[in-house]
């Protein structure tokens, strides 16, 4: 199910990430959503939701890193 605005995304993500990063993982996990409709772009059996958790965490920590339990831009 792809989010429609920040205040739809999970809550452990609204409440530990910054907004900008919010906007990443949003954008992130609503393209992979899209990307990999298809079972057969997706490695082993996961979800169409597991996978697009898993890029947008990916894309929110090409410019994020979590210090103590803070998660500021590189």
């Amino acid at each position: 199910m792809p989010y429609k605005t920040l205040s739809a995304l999970p809550e452990s993500i609204r409440n530990h990430l910054p907004k900008h990063a919010q906007e990443i993982y949003l954008a992130a996990f609503n393209n992979a959503w899209d990307e990999y409709r298809d079972p057969g772009e997706r490695r082993g059996k996961a979800s169409r939701e597991e996978v697009a958790h898993k890029v947008a965490w990916a894309a929110v920590k090409q410019l994020y890193e979590k210090k103590d339990d803070k998660w500021c831009r590189k």
